[in-house]
């Protein structure tokens, strides 16, 4: 019977509107999708989506039949495009299902068409459609296509190699590493995967280190703490020293070195750690083992401390006041050397490397500034009086000789922002190189700056001379400096143990060289790579990769795009068939480049942990996409030249082009980039295999209403291991310090953090208490978008009840 003496009710005309105009905006979408080359589904269901809405607004029958038709042909897609992955299928279809289930309800269903038309079989096979797509969802949270499940076997994780603990305290954490190796491994063994979930919070201390009017965009808390006797130290975003109770919390010395409030910090403000010096613990401290009951000398044990006004503070340990025997009054201007303009551009925001009578200092070189810009050297001190030993400078490798007063080193070099590593047995001291400044535009780059461009060269402690280097980036135009510190382990081998260093990447690599020789461990093949540039610029036929590696098996394709609906979806289709993008080393442009894995990197300066006993490693490899568009710099409005920051337009003073950096994000902020982002991972060090790999991290922090979803964030915050058989790691977008079985990959257990956790934790067992405590610092990151604090925080297992 037909209904159209009746009223047509208001919700059936809002029902053909909302249908109306997603029709509009997916066929108008879609359209411009199908000629950039992409899917023509958007399109076609578009198209019918305006014809089902115009059926419902004339209240004919087929609009039912017409939608069920849409739905079961939008479910058989999205099962060709991803099969069963929850996060890639749940957006595709949860408009759709939505919509269905409002049109099948008997009081909007029974307005379109026939009275009792919602019995028909244009119901049933909507009502079919609505089935399949609930049990598609549901079949899908079953369903894990990105983890790898596995485990180290019970003997393994049991059988500590001795050689593995050799010179290990568990009481203490001397270095940004744990120790001289950077593996940030602990012998400490109170916290199992047992008991882990007893701990609790033990004490939480305030550095009142908070944004000021002027800071730069990136203000971070990197640092993680040094534990030497009974005290941990810390420095905070503004160069401020801080000695605390390693029991309590309680401050004990504050050192405030004033930095220079004028200098222009328009990029970063960071502190990731301090060094220590313990002259002591060396054969040439001859009085202190003859008397070793006797006071320590003031100064005798001492901690470095990087400004970022560009300075290194030597500051005893004891009381937090400078060492007037080093430098000028406890001060050494690393300015010195630099030339014009390093005050604020250069950054020593790594802590430097310490041995026995050295001092070894690198730093940070404002990214994409300008042309221009002070030298990369790296500077070794006398650890005792400061005066300068070597210097090794990228644009004149062979001059290692101490830079004559009133000279100037080379500008414009790779520089090294992270932290190196020592191997005092060998005399050698590894260097992390970076990019020469701009990054995605090389042409004005020397040979020498080629030659040391993303390298890790090994140094000759006594002289500051090469002895081997190996690139891992050749004329890199995508920012993909070496970020993390290299990590020292000796590897069980057919013929023993073979000393080896690893070398984590933005690219995913994992790089096992010999140590003392820079040839490879495990295999690196050179493998072609897209080519064409802008002009005047050129890209490297080939690229290095390692056999070891995280990088993304396979390119993003159209369908790896993502949203939260199919309109945003829809959007970042868009986006990606406009940019231009052949696969991993695709060159800017002024296009318009995707950049995967993009500027953050896969691994980035919190490295790696390796237990050097169990022979594992333990990484939180990242997966986001970026944007990179070369600019003529005649075709930007002056007011926008200046630029700044880690995104966004960059100045790239004195080039012709600027360079516009952003993450691929939809017009709703979110990544176009399927989940997840971020995992969790060990390596077996025998087999040079991975073993386990999981999501982790979850959206509580940044979805709205708090929705923990557990997706697989970015991490920014570095692991540790333990031989309790413990991993810790911060860092991810939600506010957590986690605990994760080192067999099995399982998360154990986690603490909330009161702002983001974007350092490294350490642990330590108390002299005093015999109890071992986790650490970590709370105090967010400005570019990360987490929220900023001043907390550091430790826990400790709960006491017997």
């Amino acid at each position: 019977m037909s209904t159209d003496y009746e009223p047509r009710p208001l919700r059936i005309t809002l029902t053909a509107l909302f249908m109306l105009v997603l029709g509009a905006l997916m066929s108008i979408g879609g359209a411009y999708l199908a000629l950039l080359g992409g899917s023509w589904y958007y399109l076609v269901a578009g198209v019918g989506l305006l014809v089902a809405a115009a059926l419902v607004f004339a209240r004919r029958r087929a609009a039912i039949w017409l939608y069920a038709v849409l739905l079961l042909g939008t479910l058989l897609w999205t099962l060709y495009e991803v099969r069963f992955d929850w996060w890639q299928l749940a957006p595709r279809i949860d408009l759709w299902c939505l919509l269905g289930l409002w049109l099948i309800l008997p009081f909007v269903n029974r307005h379109i068409g026939a009275r009792l038309a919602w019995r028909d079989g244009a119901s049933g096979l909507l009502g079919l459609g609505l089935v399949a797509g609930a049990l598609m969802a549901g079949y899908s949270l079953t369903q894990d296509y990105h983890s790898l499940k596995g485990a180290f076997s019970d003997a393994q994780m049991e059988g500590l190699d001795p050689e593995g603990q050799a010179g290990r305290l568990a009481s203490e954490w001397t270095a940004y590493g744990g120790s001289s190796r950077g593996d940030r491994y602990s012998p400490a063994d109170l916290i199992t995967p047992e008991n882990v979930g007893r701990l609790e919070k033990a004490w939480e201390y305030h550095t009142g280190d908070l944004p000021r009017e002027g800071d730069p965009g990136e203000l971070t808390n990197q640092v993680t703490p040094l534990k030497v006797g009974d005290k941990l130290f810390i420095c905070t975003p503004h160069s401020i020293a801080i000695a605390l109770d390693a029991d309590t919390g309680e401050e004990r010395w504050r050192f405030d070195p004033a930095i220079n409030a004028d200098a222009e910090y328009y990029q970063h403000m960071t502190c990731r750690g301090m060094a220590f010096h313990d002259a002591t613990a060396y054969g040439a401290a001859a009085t202190r083992l003859a008397q070793p009951d006797a006071p320590v000398a003031r100064c005798e044990r001492r901690l470095f401390l990087p400004t970022n006004d560009g300075t290194l503070v030597a500051l005893d340990v004891e009381d937090g006041k400078p060492c007037e025997d080093f430098g000028e009054a406890g001060v050494v201007d690393l300015k010195t050397g630099l030339g014009e303009g390093a005050l604020g551009v250069y950054l020593p925001t790594s802590p430097p490397v310490v041995t026995e009578k050295l001092v070894i200092v690198g730093g940070s070189i404002t990214d994409n500034g300008a042309v221009d810009s002070p030298g990369g050297v790296i500077r070794a001190y006398d650890v005792r009086s400061g005066r300068l030993v070597w210097n090794f400078d990228p644009g004149n490798p062979q001059a290692t000789e101490p830079l004559p007063s009133g000279e100037s080193y080379v500008r414009s070099t790779p520089n090294s922002w992270t932290i190196a590593t020592a191997d005092e047995a060998l005399g050698l001291v590894y260097i992390p190189t970076g990019n020469q400044t701009p990054d995605q535009w090389g042409v004005p780059r020397t040979a020498e700056a080629e030659r040391f461009t993303d390298t890790l060269v090994a140094l000759d402690l006594n002289t500051g001379q090469v002895r081997w280097e190996f690139q891992t980036v050749h004329h890199d135009l995508w920012d993909r400096d070496l970020p993390s510190q290299p990590t020292l382990v000796d590897i069980d081998g057919p013929q023993g143990k073979i000393p080896a260093i690893i070398q984590p990447t933005k690219r995913g690599d994992l790089y096992v060289l010999d140590r003392r020789t820079g040839e490879p461990i495990v295999p690196v093949e050179e493998v072609p790579v897209p080519q064409g540039t802008v002009e005047g610029d050129h890209t490297a036929p080939t690229q290095p990769v390692s056999a070891l590696s995280y990088a993304p098996d396979e390119p993003l394709y159209e369908k790896d795009m993502w949203g939260g609906t199919p309109l945003d979806q829809m959007m970042c289709r868009i986006q990606f068939r406009q940019l231009r993008y052949e696969g991993d080393f695709t060159p800017p442009s002024e296009q318009g480049s995707l950049i995967y894995p993009g500027n953050v990197g896969t691994f980035n300066w919190p490295s790696v942990a390796v237990d050097p006993s169990r022979q594992l490693l333990f990484g939180a490899p990242n997966y986001l996409a970026f944007v990179s568009q070369l600019v003529k710099r005649s075709e930007v409005d002056p007011d926008e030249r200046r630029g700044g920051g880690e995104t966004g337009l960059q100045p790239n003073l004195g080039a012709p082009y600027m360079v516009r950096l952003e993450p691929l994000l939809s017009v709703l902020g979110l990544p176009c980039q399927a989940p997840p982002w971020g995992f969790v991972t060990a390596v077996d060090l025998r087999s040079m295999k991975p073993v386990w790999m999981h999501k982790n991290g979850t959206s509580r922090d940044s979805a709205p209403l708090g929705i923990p979803l557990p997706v697989g964030t970015p991490a920014l915050g570095g692991p540790i291991v333990t031989a309790g058989g413990v991993a810790f790691m911060s860092g991810t977008l939600d506010y957590y310090l986690r605990a994760y079985d080192m067999q099995n990959g399982k998360e154990l257990w986690k603490g909330r953090l009161p702002a983001g956790g974007q350092a490294t934790p350490m642990t330590y067992v108390s002299e005093k208490t015999g109890k071992q405590y986790v650490v970590q610092m709370a105090g967010g990151h400005g570019s990360f978008g987490t929220r900023i604090g001043d907390s550091v925080v430790a826990w400790r297992l709960e006491e017997d009840r």
